[in-house]
């Protein structure tokens, strides 16, 4: 798994890699996390209302096609307050899903 943390303005505040995980997903991590942080949705949810005939449709190449609309993101809520957001990528999106919500709940 690729996992990436941001702070309430989207920024990049870690992230960590496990061995052998496709760099291709380091980007896909950061950017789950910025867009549950961004729209203060996971992006599971998000992925529901972007399909084609949906409110978001072709949202995905909106802010520089840094959205991303598939499971894994989560955003980080302490005190009912939304203070930064979690993506994972690297397994199907059930498992970027899974782990994305066992960090949010770690916070």
């Amino acid at each position: 798994m690729n996992i990436g943390v941001v702070d309430e303005g989207g920024n990049l505040v870690s992230h960590v890699r496990m061995d052998g995980v496709w760099i291709g997903s380091i980007d896909n991590s950061i950017n789950k996390a910025y867009t549950s942080r961004a729209f203060d949705i996971s992006t599971k949810d998000l992925a529901q209302h972007s399909q084609s005939g949906g409110q978001f449709f072709g949202f995905q190449v909106s802010n520089h096609g840094r959205v991303m609309v598939f499971a894994g993101g989560i955003p980080l809520t302490r005190g009912g307050k939304v203070v930064g957001g979690v993506g994972v990528s690297g397994g199907s999106g059930e498992q970027d899903h899974a782990v994305a919500e066992a960090g949010a709940k770690a916070l």
